[in-house]
């Protein structure tokens, strides 16, 4: 039968409307040309289409077949991946095909916390000469972009991979640069590197609501962001609101883990702190579908002017402690660095230890390197042995020494040093200042004003200046008390 004209212009009407009305495969920022995908691990790859589209997602010689859901949304898990540096193409087809090129399989990490992992190469020591030469073909930068807040979690955020080179490296976390330079350098692997940052920011508002809701101390907390709406108006204050516009458009990206530096705007906060910590790594855990994610972060440097004051106790003596005693959580670590601070600078120029003190932890324990010490000299244990009290520690390396820091260079050892700021108390509760002498792996602690001893502490104040006890690898101790309140 002949189709009347009429009829031919309908049907082709018809044809071009549903074209029209197709919706193109869409991708997550974080999913792009020039990414590092995590090797080892099940790797999902997102993205949204029409309801009901089949949807082929082909890479490394796999092929996974999905549907999107009635919402458009689709996933599929890729294999675990080798490592490869030769680029390579993943393609994925529905109604049309997308075609990402120069991918890369290797080691993922977020780098995120306040302005000093913010804090970019150019603003830190050596600039110019850290950004010369900052061409790594293999290593591989994501910045998400402004600082922006959500009172609900968003599903896609700005961002864009960049191969490392003087330019993009210029303008990224000095920190995390300095962090996946020693990983790419030990492994010989690619490595992707993922900034997610806000100067000034709490602990809180990178928080999940998951992470607070795990932590029974923070259920007001929870209960608050529980009650969010869509038009709830929120700041870069509130608990969640960073992490729902910054971090959660991320998830779940496969990644080894990550690196965390802040805590100086949660300074005046002692156990708290503790489990806060507990709640943003169990909430990243479930985000990133990952419960062995690594999690490292960065003690707090020492700071302000020193407290002639054995006691101490003072500044963020206390949140430091908070962010040792956080290493209860498996697969963690802290880098200490109050031997790099700056008095009158908050943000410390040194960001090339930070990086290489957070990777000496990643290197050993993600990355089961055993024979790198991942620390320096961490308190163990104390016992009173008459008038004087002998500490343990863990991490002693190959032995502790009095050691000397300046700028850039490696730790130096002190020869028949001195060691300072260790300070002793008796039943009195009366602190002094102590002597103490390295004896093996510990450190005896004594004083001719105190007989019958009790507590002991080490750098316990704001700025630790001149604690000087480090293991020969020349990591710094870190700041410790025995006596509780």
């Amino acid at each position: 039968m002949k189709r009347t004209p009429l009829l031919a212009l309908l049907s082709i009407l018809l044809v071009f409307s549903t074209q029209e009305g197709r919706t193109e495969i869409k991708l997550p920022n974080v999913i792009g040309s020039g990414m590092v995908l995590q090797r080892d691990m099940q790797v999902p790859v997102w993205g949204w289409a029409d309801a009901g589209e089949e949807i082929t997602v082909s890479f490394a010689g796999q092929k996974k077949t999905t549907k999107t859901n009635k919402e458009g949304k689709w996933i599929v898990k890729l294999d675990p991946l080798k490592a490869n540096g030769n680029a390579s193409t993943l393609t994925i087809k529905g109604s049309n095909t997308v075609t990402l090129e120069n991918i890369l399989v290797g080691e993922v990490w977020i780098c995120s916390g306040q302005s000093n992992m913010e804090w970019s190469v150019r603003q830190s020591a050596n600039p110019k000469e850290e950004a010369t030469a900052g061409f790594h073909p293999w290593i591989r930068l994501f910045n998400v972009p402004g600082h922006t807040v959500s009172p609900l979690p968003k599903e896609e955020g700005p961002g864009q991979w960049q191969v490392c080179d003087p330019k993009s490296v210029d303008r990224f976390s000095a920190v995390g640069y300095y962090f996946g330079r020693r990983v790419h350098k030990d492994l010989q692997v690619p490595v992707g590197l993922i900034g997610s940052n806000w100067g000034g920011t709490r602990i809180e508002p990178w928080t999940t609501l998951a992470g607070f809701e795990s932590v029974p101390e923070l259920s007001e907390i929870a209960k608050k962001v529980k009650n969010y709406k869509e038009d709830t108006k929120v700041g870069g204050g509130d608990p969640s609101a960073i992490y729902n516009s910054m971090v959660n458009p991320l998830t779940p990206f496969a990644m080894r883990g990550g690196i965390w530096y802040q805590g100086e705007s949660n300074g005046n906060e002692g156990i708290t702190y503790y489990h806060k910590k507990h709640a943003l790594v169990n909430g990243w855990r479930k985000a990133f579908q990952n419960k062995d994610l690594a999690f490292y972060w960065v003690q707090l440097a020492n700071f302000r002017k020193e407290n002639p004051n054995p006691e101490g106790g003072d500044g963020w003596a206390r949140v430091r402690e908070a962010q040792m005693q956080a290493l209860d959580i498996p697969g963690t670590g802290m880098a200490v660095i109050t031997d790099i601070g700056e008095a009158n600078d908050i943000h410390p120029k040194n960001k090339q230890d930070v990086g290489k003190r957070l990777a000496q932890w990643a290197l050993h324990q993600a990355y089961n390197k055993k024979d790198l010490v991942p620390s320096g000299p961490l308190f163990k244990s104390h016992k009173v042995e008459g008038k004087s009290i002998r500490i343990s520690f863990d991490h002693a390396g190959s032995g502790l020494i009095v050691g000397k820091k300046n700028g850039l260079a490696p730790t130096e050892e002190i020869k028949n040093g001195k060691l300072e700021h260790f300070s002793i108390s008796g039943k009195d509760n009366k602190w002094h200042w102590a002597d103490a002498r390295i004896d093996g792996n510990t450190v005896v602690v004594e004083s001719n004003e105190v007989s019958e001893p009790t507590a002991v502490r080490y750098g316990f104040t704001n700025n630790p200046a001149k604690a000087n006890l480090y293991n020969k690898e020349g990591l710094p101790a870190g700041p410790f008390r025995t006596d509780t309140e």
